[in-house]
């Protein structure tokens, strides 16, 4: 009778430790099947110890990774420089998204930028030949008052590939050219302003200088729709007075860094040749619709973009938004 008894307690014992370990093991796969809510960059490691050490290492990183903004200047030789956005490392957006990440996956940190305490509008009014040299972009502004029969293949050449540009229009040129500024417009390049009659600005009194921004001001606005801000003044000839006078109008005074001396018909690979040597961070360069500029404008975006600049309009190229290129 006792051994009966030894045999049947041995048998539940046993039953509790088999059950026991079907538990734990169900309970195993119970946890490997449930939704990932609680893994992170750390993998098993979740909870608080995990996150908060994540969240530290993005804290130390990202010192190293914040880029202080650049104060827009007047400088002796070029005049009103842009400023230029610095950037932080936005913790809380990239600390969440690391965090859903799988075991030993790269953080991507996501930025925030940082304006600079003085801007370009902070400066009065001054000409502007250039953007920031710290900024990896540089743009075409094309003076149109006359070459229409090169606006065509420029304008293909610049979709090819994918480029926009500034166009300066002369008033009365828009006048009698709406239907060509406005496929420039469809093909989504900036519009802005080139005086009115293409004369020599400095030489003009002041109620006639005025004149002559505004009423291409106004043919932007009732031909395109275009609210006009920045103003390029005829063959380059300006003074003080022009600058004050458009600033009084809304418009800053935009020169150009690299010319193209197209309106001289040099070959196309002259052009080339000289935008190599000459465009870097920032530059504004000017052309005109011409055949030179028509058969150069490929080469000039190849040579561009093969220096690691973006290419964009005038508006994109001074403003301080940061550009940040592909890691190479």
């Amino acid at each position: 009778m006792n051994r009966k008894k030894f045999a049947v307690v041995g048998i539940c014992a046993v039953l509790v430790l088999t059950l026991g370990e079907l538990t734990g093991i169900r309970s195993f796969v119970d946890q490997a099947l449930r939704p990932n809510v609680e893994r992170d960059a750390f993998g098993w490691l979740s909870g608080s110890q995990g996150e908060e050490a994540l969240l530290g290492r993005i804290r130390r990183e990202a010192e190293g990774l914040r880029r202080e903004p650049i104060d827009a200047v007047v400088d002796r030789v070029w005049k009103a420089i842009p400023g230029y956005n610095g950037r932080e490392v936005d913790i809380e957006s990239t600390f969440q998204k690391a965090r859903l990440k799988p075991e030993g996956a790269e953080i991507e940190y996501l930025y925030k930028e940082i304006k600079p305490k003085v801007n370009l509008e902070d400066l009065g009014p001054h000409p502007i030949y250039k953007g920031n040299p710290n900024k990896p972009m540089a743009a075409f502004m094309i003076n149109v008052a006359w070459g229409n029969e090169y606006i065509p293949p420029m304008l293909d050449t610049l979709d090819r590939h994918r480029v926009k540009a500034t166009f300066f229009f002369d008033g009365s040129w828009l006048k009698k050219n709406p239907e060509i500024a406005k496929e420039i417009q469809k093909r989504g390049h900036q519009l802005e302003n080139h005086a009115y009659s293409h004369p020599n600005m400095s030489q003009l009194s002041d109620s006639l200088a005025r004149l002559e921004i505004s009423k291409t001001k106004e043919a932007l606005k009732e031909t395109l729709g275009v609210e006009n801000r920045w103003f390029a003044p005829p063959s380059g000839d300006f003074n003080q007075r022009t600058v004050d006078l458009a600033a009084e109008q809304g418009l800053k005074t935009v020169l150009w860094t690299v010319d193209t001396i197209d309106w001289k018909k040099p070959p196309a690979s002259e052009i080339v040749r000289r935008i190599s040597e000459k465009v870097g961070p920032g530059s504004l360069i000017l052309m005109h619709p011409t055949a030179s500029s028509r058969d150069a404008l490929e080469g000039m975006i190849q040579v561009v973009r093969g220096k690691g600049l973006r290419l964009g309009t005038v508006e994109q190229t001074l403003s301080s938004d940061r550009v940040e290129l592909p890691q190479s």
